[in-house]
């Protein structure tokens, strides 16, 4: 005979479920509540993964520069992919490639409009597994602004406002990005402004921005099966796209290279299988990055 009580208190369940979904989405997390994927085999599954995008500046200005020396640091206790390359330029193109898989049809940085596509993504595919996501981004002028340009602040940089199927709240300002790294989403970006990004300043200034805002979380993902990817969109138009991308956290095997040739796709791929969602656009045909992983 069934059980009295049974199904109401899996319906129970069930709304409960919803309505942390819903909380978290307010919050600007976006927490799916379904989905069972898993990690693929090649790849690890880290607790929390933060990807920060710098702007402009071509591999041989950051790997050994004395301008770099944070983020030098992290090359050398970490890994450093030595054949990453961007997409295209200008700047716009390859943030919605690293996001979604595909330029989206976006040829230049002019003001997109909010929501023209329904692509798949990142963040929608990690919501469809189940997996957490929010962005934090550097003068915003406020949580989920779909504003073009505030001050040192950019949209072009900001990809995630052109899908329709991700909530403009899981766009926070940086000063929201949390100093207890357990309450992190499972992946996010950190876009710092037109200036700590190195686009208006130098190089010098956007390495002390890293080391001083997200120091303290490399230190802690080393310890706390987590992952910091920091890479650039574009070179400087003169060394054929090749940009620095860099990994540190416990997964990743210190002082680690691989000179496989890798894009803004494979980074992409590798994200999405870390936490077993389905691949967007072009990181369906791209591999994932392998040879830099810890056993």
């Amino acid at each position: 005979m069934p059980r009295a009580g049974r199904r109401p208190a899996r319906r129970t369940l069930a709304a409960l479920a919803s309505a942390l979904g819903l909380a978290a989405a307010a919050a600007g997390v976006w927490a799916g509540t379904s989905g069972t994927a898993n990690a693929a085999g090649s790849v690890p599954t880290p607790d929390h993964t933060v990807i920060v995008m710098l702007e402009n500046h071509a591999y041989s200005q950051i790997i050994g520069s004395s301008s770099a020396p944070y983020i030098n640091s992290l090359k050398s206790g970490g890994a450093v992919l030595t054949a990453s390359y961007a997409l295209t330029h200008p700047s716009q193109p390859n943030y919605f490639a690293i996001f979604s898989g595909s330029t989206q049809g976006i040829t230049d940085d002019s003001c997109y409009t909010p929501g023209f596509s329904s692509a798949p993504n990142l963040a929608s595919e990690l919501a469809a597994a189940g997996k957490s996501w929010a962005s934090y981004n550097e003068s915003l002028p406020s949580q989920g602004s779909t504003t073009c340009s505030s001050g040192n602040y950019a949209r072009k940089h900001n990809p995630w406002f052109g899908f329709g199927n991700v909530p403009t709240s899981t766009a926070l300002t940086f000063g929201q990005f949390p100093t207890d790294f357990t309450t992190l989403p499972k992946v996010s970006f950190v876009i710092p402004n037109l200036c700590s990004d190195m686009h208006d300043c130098s190089v010098s200034t956007g390495d002390t921005w890293l080391k001083t805002n997200l120091g303290a979380y490399a230190t802690w993902a080393k310890t706390h099966n987590s992952v910091l990817i920091v890479t650039f969109d574009e070179d400087n138009s003169l060394s054929g796209n090749r940009i620095a991308t860099v990994l540190y956290g416990q997964p990743v095997s210190a002082g680690s290279s691989s000179g496989t040739r890798y894009n803004h796709y494979n980074v992409l791929r590798t994200i999405e299988d870390m936490y077993g969602t389905s691949h967007a656009g072009n990181a369906a045909s791209a591999t994932d990055i392998t040879g830099i992983w810890a056993s």
